[in-house]
């Protein structure tokens, strides 16, 4: 279908990528992968005629129709939705006046002998059966589902797009294009102002879909969900991997091994002729082997091995001040606008370590609740912070606040304070500024990089309580696993606001739902909701770490002994050893029966010698515990120093005591249910 021969595209002495070819062919599911950067969103455009590559040749057949939706675009405000979504069936409009036309024409005519009356009918005819296979009966029905499924109430349908959000005015332009059934979908991050469900409607619609698609995305579960081939641009190369994302990942290392293996051979096998050459070179009797290995050696190709872009962000957040047990306490919560209630009688309760997951559709109340949280707007009942609770909230629209008259470095030494000013320039290039990038004006920075500036901001001051309202928006797959594992490394307490799957599993142990006015509960992680959401029985899958496995120091650990700890029960009487007598054997136990018998106590004494056994490791773990704790305990009391709070020294201590009681206490945990299991 599309089919693209040696393709270079160049900004500068640098190439995005130089001599690439591949087909585009019906019904591929193609995903474009790649840093931030690497060329991803220059290609679609490319694909779709609006940019001219520096070299090669793209081939699109005449009657190939494309849609494509880039990531920003300019938009009307002089519609309704339901008028703007109606100009993606602009040639079946056209079609239908001219049947009408048609139509009251030959009503309107005398003239039915005639052969310009029986010409007319031909084309009416001809025009009406094409405007029934353009389904144009069924315009309406379809405007209406593909809104809905994409997110908009029928009462959205009939009001001004000029009254709606940018992100809902993108899923009105996406309506259109999907609404266009073309040949070809190119679509860049469709998923950035889309909730769960849209995503999961979406997937529905495009595996559905006859039309061939390539996409941008780092929604991870997306990708899977949708592609089946994947596309790599990588330091200036495009390779092609016909595969999903998932096993596109292992392709990829298992390929660069491989090469890597090869190129350690032949550089051996290189240094070894070599060798043999300058050994032998001036003797007469070994000339015709040199010149054979001289031949040899002309004629290898060298092996290269595929470049990887290694860059990626440090993320670590700071050691933080213990909060209260409750950092937010919330009873009856409500807000409204006029006679529009966003959600009312809210109540939950969110102790310390826990990391929580706001979700729903858009518009349903998620950062409206957190905006109550920040005390941003007035609201009705009881909000409650706990004691010591320092709340680090990284807004929705963050990286837009940025002052984008200053640079990257000047962003950040006007929020540092103290020692951590020593510092900025490692700062910055932990989060790939260092060298030149730190003098770039923020203007110029892209979403990712502008996502990761904000982020440091977050980072500059140490906080018990994080709040994140679609933190992963614009950030690449390796940027989002860093961001990932840094928050599950977190001492605090987290509220995640994310309609990231792939992102949310593994990272809570709560989802709180907004939906029709309420906001509803669920434990487990965000599979286990979606899975109840949709009325099927959740399906195990890799267990969800819970901050309460965690050592927090949020409750004593003797409380948590005292609920595992399980005493090993006596042995009843009558499973005692059997004793032999002349008696029993006179009321008819035979050898065989004493034997058996004697098996049984056998095995009761192994089972009882395992249980002594376990019960010391749980001991010692104990112990190993208590010792770690005090000693969590007395770094936190020196970072909680005014003199040491900038001290990395102290800070690695702790972290690395952290980890360690992290990993005992889970240790704990399985001997513990070890030591239950066979004590049942």
């Amino acid at each position: 279908m599309i089919t693209v021969e040696n393709l270079t595209v160049s900004f500068g002495a640098t190439p995005l990528f130089a001599r690439a070819s591949f087909v585009v062919n019906d019904r591929d599911r193609i995903a474009l992968v790649g840093k931030n950067g690497a060329g991803k969103s220059t290609l679609l455009k490319i694909l779709c005629g609006q940019q001219s590559p520096t070299s090669g040749t793209v081939n699109i057949p005449s009657d190939t129709t494309i849609g494509y939706l880039p990531q920003v675009m300019r938009l009307t405000n002089h519609t309704t939705v339901r008028e703007e979504a109606r100009k993606a069936f602009s040639e079946t409009t056209r079609l239908q006046q001219q049947v009408e036309a048609m139509q009251h024409e030959l009503s309107s005519r005398t003239d039915t002998d005639s052969a310009d009356y029986l010409s007319l009918i031909n084309r009416f005819t001809q025009a009406h059966e094409r405007y029934q296979m353009l389904g144009g009966d069924n315009i309406d029905a379809d405007i209406e589902r593909t809104l809905s499924g994409l997110g908009f109430l029928p009462s959205d349908f009939d009001r001004p797009t000029g009254e709606f959000s940018g992100g809902w005015r993108m899923r009105i332009e996406l309506a259109k294009i999907l609404l266009r059934r073309p040949d070809v979908l190119l679509l860049d991050e469709p998923t950035n102002h889309l909730d769960i469900n849209s995503i999961q409607w979406l997937e529905q619609f495009i595996a559905q879909s006859p039309s061939a698609v390539v996409l941008v995305s780092h929604d991870r579960a997306f990708i899977n969900n949708v592609t089946r081939r994947t596309l790599e641009i990588s330091c200036g190369n495009i390779i092609d991997y016909r595969v999903r994302y998932d096993e596109y990942v292992v392709l990829r290392e298992e390929r660069r091994e491989q090469q890597r293996r090869a190129y350690e051979n032949q550089q051996r096998e290189i240094a070894d002729m070599t060798k043999f050459i300058e050994r032998f070179r001036y003797q007469a009797t070994k000339a015709v082997q040199v010149q054979q290995k001289i031949k040899q050696l002309e004629k290898i190709v060298p092996i290269q091995i595929d470049e990887v872009d290694r860059p990626a962000m440090h993320l670590r957040f700071p050691p933080c001040q213990r909060s209260g047990d409750f950092p937010i306490i919330c009873d009856e919560v409500s807000k409204a606008y006029g006679s529009h209630t966003v959600f009312s009688h809210a109540t939950f309760t969110l102790r310390r370590g826990e990391k929580v997951a706001f979700v729903g559709r858009n518009g349903e109340g998620k950062t409206t609740m957190v905006r109550c949280i920040m005390n941003e707007i007035p609201f009705d009942g009881t909000l409650k912070i706990g004691h010591n609770v320092q709340i680090g909230y990284f807004a929705q629209n963050q990286a837009q606040l940025l002052d984008e008259g200053l640079t990257v470095f000047e962003t950040i030494d006007r929020e540092a304070r103290g020692e951590v000013r020593l510092r900025i320039n490692d700062i910055l290039g932990a989060f790939m500024f260092g060298g030149e990038a730190s003098e770039k004006k923020v203007r110029v920075l892209s979403g990712g990089e502008r996502s990761r500036l904000a982020m440091i901001k977050l980072l500059l001051q140490p906080v018990n309580l994080l709040i994140l309202d679609e933190p992963t928006n614009h950030l690449d797959m390796a940027s989002k696993e860093v961001l990932k594992q840094a928050i599950l490394a977190f001492d605090g307490t987290a509220i995640i606001v994310s309609h990231d799957r792939q992102f949310l599993d593994g990272l809570v142990s709560k989802v709180y739902a907004f939906a029709d006015g309420h906001m509803r509960e669920h434990l487990g992680g965000i599979y286990d909701w979606l899975q109840q959401a949709q009325g099927q029985q959740p399906q195990p899958h890799r267990p969800t770490p819970s901050p309460s496995l965690k050592w927090r120091g949020a409750e004593s650990f003797s409380n948590r002994i005292s609920e595992k700890r399980t005493i090993c029960p006596p042995i009843p009487s009558e499973a005692r050893p059997p004793v032999a007598s002349p008696h029993r054997e006179a009321q008819g136990v035979g050898l065989q029966e004493e034997a058996s018998a004697a098996e049984t106590w056998a095995d009761r004494k192994a089972r009882q010698r395992r249980i002594s056994q376990m019960q010391k490791a749980v001991r010692q773990s104990e112990t190993l515990i208590a010792e770690l704790e005090a000693r969590l305990a007395q770094l936190g009391d020196q970072l909680s120093q005014p003199e040491n709070a900038a001290s990395l020294e102290l800070a690695s201590q702790y972290a690395e005591v952290q980890q360690q009681l992290d990993a005992e206490t889970d240790r704990w945990l399985q001997l513990s249910e070890e030591l239950s299991a066979n004590t049942e």
